[in-house]
């Protein structure tokens, strides 16, 4: 490969901007005209020498009224065509009706290239070629004899051979192209293009380990879920041909940006590789390749990205997953990253020797975000349980250029070496790189040949070291366990508790509002109040919905309430004022008054008394849930009382919890949970018990905490000398300055 000339062509191309756009276009915006002219250029000559043949052949196929018009595509010999007369170059013999003829060229383009080029919105720009006068000069120079994006040697305006430029060749000047506007545009740039130096520490971290498994003439795949400009894609095959350039490879990819879409479509027509192979839309909701397996999967999926857009196709109106993909869990809908390492999982290849695997880079929140039980800790216990995560490695900060935050890179795969089996490497390389002499956006680092060497070494010697620690999978494995504690009451009738049972306790303020106003009229009726108190709430900005509105004008709700003060101060009359510190035995007591008085209530008008006389209390007596008489043996725990069984008698007691007092405990895997209950619980709480019915098993990656360097704390006597010596400094420059 020719860099230098390469790099004349890139120049060339580049001062096109500066010499043709200036003044006309913004220069946030000459990509939007110089990459979809680069890619035009480069069809063009590619179909120069079968032009007179495709005009020949499609004449003949529109006289026949045949509207299959594939078999241009036997004629060039590419999986692309353009039946207009006109080529770039003949443009220029009739200036005066350049844009027309322009536009002709253009709609002569077969579907795939129509589609390239309605992504990049090109004809959106050509008006404004046309209003600033340079679409003449523009073509003149993409067709100069000065520059060769042909793929055979020709002669500039010297006489002077110009190397041919193949397709690879080609393929690293529309990248670099790419790379240079996107550092103009560094603003933006992260959204869909991965430094370079990241992509080769991945193909590096992908394919070296593997590398004496690849057979010679192998056909393999790689995939990226959002492979933006292609880079990822194009970086990876580049890497495996340097290992074994006998390997064939299909690449696929799916990008949802219209723009990035068709510079990574161009780059695959551009390097002859399949532009059908790159889907458009979004990976979660619309999978290009819902049936494909793939052996090799790179990305840079978008991290603290809303999937808002994508949650009605995977979550239905049920809240149930429908996507097979996603089975496991789904993350929160404000980030959505772990569903792209989801879903290349569900592609990964399980029937071959050489299985699949994966790098992804991630920032921190896919490590730790999301409790036991949440989508992102059942994403993680997935990967981790089906001993799938291989390894994470820490990269430094200020790589990318949109953001400067700690990221990381997941490596998985389905076909561990018998020493990495139910272990995973955590490699610390953030403090591994270089200084960029002029920052490019967020991005201040980068990583030259020898960092990527010595990242990549650290995996594959898979030894611990101070930057390489070696965990099993369970150590990034806990128990969540619900502590609870028993709901202690005491009962107390008083006139304050009675008077409450006036409201209803879902609309307790609301009914206030209403009563101080209306007084007992509310048990007439309010209906011919209602605008007057729709009215009173709008004017002092009390929001009350509908439903609650409907409840206030109901005179059955304010009935009912004052039935249930009446039960209450008959009862009033019979308990008077007296403390009762054991709910158990009281409620006995309530129940027989209520016979007594031949008095009937519901389960829900006993509740609502009860709440209201009842309080809580620490040194009341538990409240008693159910007494179980007969338990069999094999369904009773060695130590019952700690899941909430406690023996009275000769029976089992449970106990009401208390939500207030509700706790939680993380328990590390390898940790036995009742030992660790009765060590680190019970001595603070020996009333407590674990609600083994909701202990469930999260998994987070501490990397950070892996990793911590502790720095001791300045010694006393040296802080009490620097201060001393400041104010003695300060001290002789007042003196100085006569203050």
């Amino acid at each position: 490969m020719n860099h230098k000339v390469q790099n004349q062509t890139i120049n060339f191309i580049w001062g096109i901007a500066d010499d043709v756009l200036r003044n006309v276009v913004k220069r946030g915006k000459y990509r939007d005209i110089i990459l979809p002219f680069t890619v035009i250029r480069r069809l063009d000559v590619l179909l120069e020498s079968t032009k007179d043949k495709v005009l020949e052949t499609y004449e003949f196929l529109e006289k026949q009224e045949i509207e299959d018009k594939t078999t241009l595509y036997q004629v060039t010999k590419y999986p692309f065509y353009n039946h207009s007369k006109f080529t770039l170059s003949t443009l220029l013999n009739d200036p005066d009706n350049i844009e027309s003829n322009l536009e002709n060229y253009l709609d002569g383009f077969s579907d795939n290239v129509q589609e390239i080029i309605s992504k990049f919105k090109l004809r959106n720009q050509l008006e404004t070629m046309a209003e600033g006068n340079i679409t003449y000069s523009l073509i003149e120079k993409f067709v100069s004899k000065d520059i060769n994006l042909s793929p055979n040697i020709s002669l500039n305006t010297k006489g002077e051979k110009l190397p041919a430029l193949t397709n690879l060749g080609m393929g690293y000047v529309f990248e670099e192209l790419i790379r240079k506007f996107n550092e103009e545009n560094n603003e933006e740039a992260g959204e869909h293009f991965t430094p370079r130096e990241i992509i080769s520490l991945m193909t590096n971290i992908v394919f070296l380990p593997i590398k004496d498994k690849l057979k010679n003439n192998q056909q393999l795949s790689i995939y990226d879920p959002c492979c933006g400009s292609g880079g990822m894609l194009t970086e990876s095959e580049k890497f495996a041909h340097e290992l074994n350039d006998t390997l064939n490879f299909s690449l696929y990819g799916q990008e949802s940006e219209g723009e990035t879409y068709a510079i990574c479509t161009a780059d695959m027509l551009i390097k002859d590789k399949n532009p059908e192979h790159i889907y458009h839309g979004s990976t979660l909701s619309r999978d290009g390749f819902p049936t494909k397996k793939f052996e090799f999967m790179l990305s840079n999926p978008p991290y603290g990205k809303s999937w808002k857009n994508d949650y009605d196709y995977i979550v239905g109106d049920k809240k149930e997953i429908h996507d097979p993909r996603f089975y496991v869990g789904v993350p929160r809908s404000s980030d959505g990253q772990l569903l792209f390492l989801m879903n290349m999982v569900s592609k990964m290849v399980d029937s071959t020797e050489l299985g699949s695997k994966i790098a992804s880079v991630h920032n921190g929140s896919s490590l730790f975000t999301g409790d036991a039980g949440s989508g992102e800790s059942e994403i993680r216990k997935y990967i981790i349980e089906n001993d799938l995560l291989e390894a994470i490695i820490g990269l430094p900060k200020n790589m990318f250029y949109n953001t400067g935050i700690n990221t990381y890179i997941w490596v998985l795969t389905n076909r561990k070496d018998k020493k990495r089996k139910g272990k995973v490497q955590l490699i610390d390389s953030t403090e591994i790189y270089s200084k960029m002499r002029k920052s490019l956006g967020s991005k201040s680092y980068e990583l030259k040949k020898e960092h990527i060497k010595q990242i990549t070494d650290l995996y594959l010697d898979f030894e611990p070291t101070q930057q390489s620690k070696i965990f099993d999978n369970e150590d990034f494995g806990y128990y969540k366990i619900t502590v609870e504690r028993p709901l202690r009451l005491k009962v107390q009738f008083t006139l304050t508790a009675i008077e409450s049972l006036r409201f209803d306790s879902a609309l307790t303020e609301l009914m206030k509002l209403i009563y101080e106003r209306y007084q007992d009229k509310v048990y007439i009726g309010l209906k011919d109040e209602k605008k007057a108190i729709e009215k009173y709430f709008e004017e002092n900005e009390i929001k009350v919905k509908p439903a609650e509105l409907k409840k206030l004008l109901d005179i059955k709700l304010w009935e009912n309430q004052r039935y249930l003060q009446d039960i209450a101060n008959k009862l009033f009359e019979v308990f008077k004022e007296e403390i009762f510190m054991d709910y158990n035995l009281f409620i006995k007591d309530f129940d027989k008054e209520l016979k007594k008085l031949d008095i009937k209530l519901s389960a829900n008008e006993k509740k609502k008394i009860l709440n209201a006389i009842s309080s809580k209390d620490e040194n009341a007596k538990k409240v008693i849930k159910k007494v179980i008489k007969k338990v069999h043996k094999s369904s009773v725990e060695k130590e019952p009382e700690l899941y909430g069984l406690f023996v009275e008698g000769r029976n089992f007691v449970e106990y009401e919890s208390d939500s207030e007092l509700r706790d939680y405990e993380n328990i590390p895997l390898k940790e036995d949970i009742e030992e660790y209950f009765k060590s680190e619980v019970l001595p603070h709480v020996d009333d407590a018990w674990i609600n083994k019915d909701k202990t469930l098993k999260g998994y987070e990656i501490s990397f950070t905490k892996q990793f911590y360097k502790f720095t001791p704390l300045r010694d006393v006597e040296k802080i009490e000398k620097d201060i001393k010596k400041a104010f003695e400094s300060s001290a002789q420059l007042l003196k100085e300055l006569g203050l």
